[in-house]
Formats: structure tokens, sequence, C-alpha cells
């Protein structure tokens, strides 16, 4: 029986705010197929709490905001991208508003009656800058692009569909450029794999935050997208830059509960296990220094005292300035026991946000006519070694909407080349599944044990052979037995660790997020210098 095919104009991987944004902007002008391997709303846009950076403030500025962004990239931001996506932050912020997102506001001091938007600060901002829905930001967001988008007819949301990998015209040997001309899509429900054949496809996936054993991601952030422009021969850069967010909830029962970095810009204070506190002795800005800062401030503290976390200290603030400004932390404590007006809140650093990716300009243009990479997905040059805190929502909204602009205006010609049906072969149903759960938890534990927040050359080159022989198992999995879901996101999974010890592997220094004992100080060699990666020929 032929496999079913599906024909778009233009096919979006992912519904977080890169591909929603996308997708909305592209159903003006054609057919629009929007893909996501679960719900609609699962993304790690959706689990957002902090806010949006952008300049919106007469005491801020854009000089400001690209010295902060610089800054936090360790001398390895691109400047050029980091000022054109800072300069077009408030008109997409603009956008935002008349589609009906609801930022939090607070009444002007000096003119009763009247109110603004409530400026947050995180680590890393000189200024408050940080537009914010309470702490629940991410859902507001989605909440806002999904009510937009089920007014367009011109959008297919197909939910539980997983993509596979992409087809290109040099995937099935045609001549002259490689262009994208679809992608093999399991349908999760059916259990058959699908041909959605599209001149556009944009790589929206989001992260990787999966492949190490603690994180604040959702399960959905597997790395597919970077497994699969990897696969497709697209160039991958800089993966071994890691943001570890410093301040996950540590609790037995919840493994990936983030307390926002809107807590410590708010006031509160990291202590270790005596009470006392610690940042102010690794940098001046204490708290509000940097993430890969911070982060491996409490690690230190952890390692040195033996204490299994460190603290964060807010019971000094009113509770009602709490609850008004982080119910979701607020109440999602108070269910496990904890309440933080009353107790500090138990905390360790987690994996949080892949500031490398596929190689992408600022418009998410790949070296693949018609293929685009927006988000957390795409290496731009924004983030650098380390990311700046809430610079991740306002990098989809100004990529997603380039890139939808340059799309538009760069439509590819149509082709007659025939896509080939998924071929099953002679696999059979897996029936080792135990074996797949064995190997998931083995990835993610040597990832964790070995590639850290803190690093050697000895221990990364333990995590390449373990990977090694674990992809070497995958793939007879993958060939051998027809593909599942599970299966799928596991050999995305090694590939992505893979790829984050090589790059790890190529890197001579510490710089920002990267730090390696054998290598402590940076080199001023490797500024402006990224780790590119492509699969061999």
């Amino acid at each position: 029986m032929p496999a079913t095919r599906h024909e778009f104009d233009v096919l979006v991987l992912g519904s977080g705010i890169a591909g929603l944004n996308f997708a909305l902007q592209a159903a003006r002008h054609g057919r629009v197929g929007l893909v996501t391997k679960k719900n609609r709303a699962d993304s790690n846009t959706n689990w957002a709490q902090g806010g949006i950076a952008s300049v919106t403030s007469r005491e801020d500025s854009f000089e400001l905001h690209v010295r902060d962004t610089l800054d936090a990239g360790a001398g390895l931001c691109r400047e050029s991208v980091v000022r054109t996506i800072v300069e077009e932050g408030p008109a997409r912020i603009q956008e935002l508003l008349e589609l009906g997102a609801r930022f939090t506001e607070r009444e002007i001091p000096a003119e009763p009656g009247r109110r603004e938007l409530d400026l947050t600060r995180e680590g890393g901002h000189s200024k408050r800058r940080v537009l914010h829905a309470a702490d629940a930001t991410g859902a507001e967001l989605e909440r806002t692009y999904l009510q937009a988008i089920a007014s367009q007819p011109n959008i297919t949301v197909l939910e539980d569909h997983l993509a596979i990998d992409l087809i290109t015209s040099a995937k099935i040997g045609a001549a002259g450029p490689n262009r994208i001309l679809g992608v093999y899509v399991l349908d999760r429900i059916r259990q058959e794999v699908e041909v959605f054949a599209a001149p556009v496809v944009v790589l929206a996936t989001g992260g990787s935050g999966k492949v190490y054993l603690y994180t604040t991601n959702p399960d959905i952030a597997t790395g597919d997208g970077v497994a699969m422009a990897y696969r497709a021969g697209l160039p991958i850069a800089n993966m071994e830059f890691v943001q570890f967010h410093p301040t996950c909830l540590f609790h037995p029962q919840v493994r990936n509960f983030l307390i926002s970095e809107a807590v410590r810009g708010e006031g509160a204070v990291l202590r270790g296990a005596d009470g006392k506190r610690f940042m102010d002795r690794y940098d001046a800005r204490g708290e509000l220094a940097p993430r890969d800062i911070v982060a491996r401030a409490i690690d230190s503290e952890m390692k040195r005292t033996g204490a299994d976390c460190v603290f964060l200290d807010l019971t000094h603030l009113q509770e009602s300035f709490i609850t008004g400004h982080f119910p979701t932390i607020h109440a999602r404590c108070r269910e496990l026991g904890i309440d933080i007006a009353r107790r500090p809140i138990p905390v360790v650093p987690a994996a949080h946000y892949q500031c490398g990716g596929v190689v992408a300009s600022v418009d998410g243009v790949t070296e693949i006519t018609g293929l685009y990479a927006v988000g957390e997905v795409a290496c731009t040059g924004l983030h650098g070694a380390n990311r700046l805190a809430s610079n991740s929502l306002l990098e989809a909204l100004v990529c997603s909407h380039r890139a939808a602009q340059h799309a538009l205006q760069h439509r590819p010609e149509s082709h007659s080349l025939t896509i080939p049906e998924w071929q099953t072969g002679n696999a059979t149903d897996p029936d080792e599944l135990v074996v797949v759960s064995h190997n998931w938890d083995e990835v993610r534990r040597t990832m964790w044990d070995y590639v850290g927040i803190v690093r050697t050359n000895k221990r990364l080159r333990r995590a390449e052979k373990r990977l090694g022989n674990l992809t070497e198992e995958i793939r007879e999995f993958y060939w051998n037995f027809r593909v599942t879901a599970d299966l799928l996101e596991l050999r995305n999974l090694v590939t992505v660790a893979e790829l984050i010890v090589a790059c790890s592997l190529q890197r001579p220094e510490s710089r920002g997020l990267h730090y390696n004992l054998d290598f402590p100080s940076s080199h001023p060699a490797w500024a402006q210098r990224d780790t590119v990666i492509r699969r061999p020929a």
C-alpha cells in the first residue's frame, strides 16, 4: 500500500514561537503544514518563564543591549547579527501586542491611573528590559500564536507527527544545486511513515536538553532538527556551548522545574548549605552575573562542601510581591511542600539551552536551498559562547520574521523530481524495547557525568568512546526494526551527544559555557572562531 503523501507550499517542523510565527506569516501567501511531534502546545516556548528581552524603556538603549549581549557571549557573538536582532526587537514586540499578547503591566508611579509594561531584570542585563507575563511568559506567547493560527484556513496542524529525515535533491541523486524537497515523517498514531513534499521547509524544532540526565526542558527536546540537518550534510557549529540554568528546583519528585532568573533579578540571593551567600566571591555582579558564571559557582560550591544543592532565598521579599510576580513558581513549590515566602528554595544547575546548532544566517538561510533554521535549533551568531537571559524568545521572533520574508522573496522554482517512498525493507517490529530504554538512559548519564559544566579532555574522550559504541548499537536497531518514536528520538539524541563532544574536543580553551580544566583560560586566537562539524561525505 503506497505511503500517504502530503503537499504544501511551506512545511514547518515545530510549534514553538519560531515555527508558529513563520507559519502565521507564510499562510498569507500559500498552504502551510505545521508538523509537531506531540500536542501543538508542546514546545520549549511553552515552558519559558522569564520573558523577552527588548529595548522598550527610555532608560535603556540598543547600545546597552548590544553591549550586554556581547559581554555575555564571551567574544564569540557576531556583532552585526546582535545589532540586527536587538534593533528589530521592538517592532516584533509591537506585533505581539497587536496579536493580543498580554504582558504584565504596572502603574506609572508619578501618573496615577496610567499603566506601562512591567520590565524585570535578569543576569547579565545592565537595565530592566525583560517583558514578561508574570512568570509564565512562554505559555502566554504560545496561547497568543495558537489562537492566531486557529483562524488561518491555510494552516494545517498535524499533531503526533515526528520528522525522521530531510529529503533533498542530493539525497535522491538529482543533478544541480542541493535543494529541499520534503521530509519523511512518522505518524505516531497510525505508526506509518508518510511523505511530506514542500519546496520550503523550516526547522523550528528547538533544542536538545534531554541529552542530559537533568534538564529544565520538556521531553520533546531531543535535538531532532540538529540531527536531521547533520545527516543531510549541513554544517553544525558551536555545540560545546550548552547553557546550564543555575537554578532548577532540587526535589526528588520533580527534576525539571525551572526557577526563573527573574527571581534573582528581583532580589533573591543564593546561599550555601551553611546559609551564607557565596556569589560575591565569584563575581562582582553577584547573583546577577551571566548564567555560565553563576552555574559554575554553584557547581564549585556543591563540590567544595559535598552538598546536594544550594538555596535560593527570597524570604526577605514581601509575600504579596512574591505571589504577584511569581505565581506559577509559588504555587508549584507550595504543592511540593515548599513555602518560598518563608523557606529558601533548594536548587541545582540543569541543562537548559543549546547555543550552537545548524549554521544559519540571521534570515534563517542554510546551505540547502529552501531549507531554513530558526530559533534554538539554529546557530546565527547571536548567542556566542553564552546566551544572555531572555534573548532566546527575541531571536525566535526576529529571525522567524526575517526568514518568512526571505522565503517569500526567494521562492524556489517548481521541479518535476519524484520523491521516493519510505523503504521499510525487511525491518521487523522491535522485540528488545528494554534495550532502547537502557540506551536512552546511558546516553544521558554519560553526558551528565563526562560532558557537564566542568570538563576535561580525559572525560571527553571517555564519553566519545562510550557514545561511539552506543551509536553502533542504535544504528543496528534503526536498520533492523520498524521505526518508533522512542527509537527515532534516541537516534537523534546520540547524534547530538556526539556533536557536543566533538565540538568540545575541537576547542582548546575555556570560553563562556565551555569550561575545560585542561585549558582553563580563553585563547585570543579562538575569539570569533566557531567549531564547525560536517558529516563525512
